[in-house]
């Protein structure tokens, strides 16, 4: 059945409809055809840039961690550094002792006796305790001098035990007796604290 329209019969309203769908149609085909498309591609681009500037926060990040754990290195290395200097090898206490001994004797102490003992393992299982008895004559100041002294070396020298006692009158100047413990350390060599931990392993099991 053939239908025979004609525009012109059409009322106003009917041909501005009809005179817009042309429109309407070219415009829902290019929001498909070519604006949804860009928009799924600006998001996809906008997830990428996203992605990248949390990459690049956090290698900022561990940039400025890694700086601070190379000073925290730089410092700990130092403080090791300083550590070996007052911790002599085993093979340097002989001279530290004699070191110890000069000292008294500078001070004005007479060395009455000096007994050097076995070294031991300290408690904290990392260096050699190695003590001297010792006992010297002297006025309280020339004890006071050399115990000054001490401090002032570059090594690890430790005082205990001591006992003082009057011993004579020489000149109006009352001499002590002194005994007292001193002691130096040595770093135990890496290899043998490793032997001791592997003992230590071996009788656990």
């Amino acid at each position: 059945m053939a239908v025979n329209l004609n525009i012109k019969n059409l009322s106003q309203r009917t041909k501005m409809i009809i005179s817009v769908i042309p429109a309407v149609i070219l415009s829902i085909a290019v929001i498909i055809l070519v604006i949804m498309p860009k928009q799924k591609e600006i998001k996809k681009l906008d997830a990428r840039i996203d992605a990248q500037n949390n990459e690049i926060a956090a290698d900022q990040a561990k940039a400025a961690k890694l700086e601070i754990l190379k000073q925290e290195n730089e410092r700990l290395i130092k403080r090791i550094n300083e550590l070996k200097e007052q911790l002599p090898e085993e093979k340097e206490i002989s001279s530290l002792l004699k070191q110890v001994s000069d000292l008294g004797m500078a001070a004005g102490l007479n060395i009455k006796s000096w007994k050097p003992s076995q070294k031991t393992t300290h408690s904290s299982g990392i260096v050699y305790e190695i003590p001297v008895a010792v006992e010297v004559d002297g006025a309280y100041h020339n004890l006071g001098i050399f115990l000054s002294s001490l401090t002032k070396l570059n090594r690890i020298v430790n005082i205990s035990d001591m006992k003082l006692q009057s011993s004579r009158a020489v000149k109006g100047e009352n001499l002590l007796s002194v005994s007292f413990k001193a002691s130096t350390f040595s770093a135990i060599p890496e290899a043998e604290i490793v032997k001791a931990e592997e003992k230590t392993g071996d009788k656990k099991r």
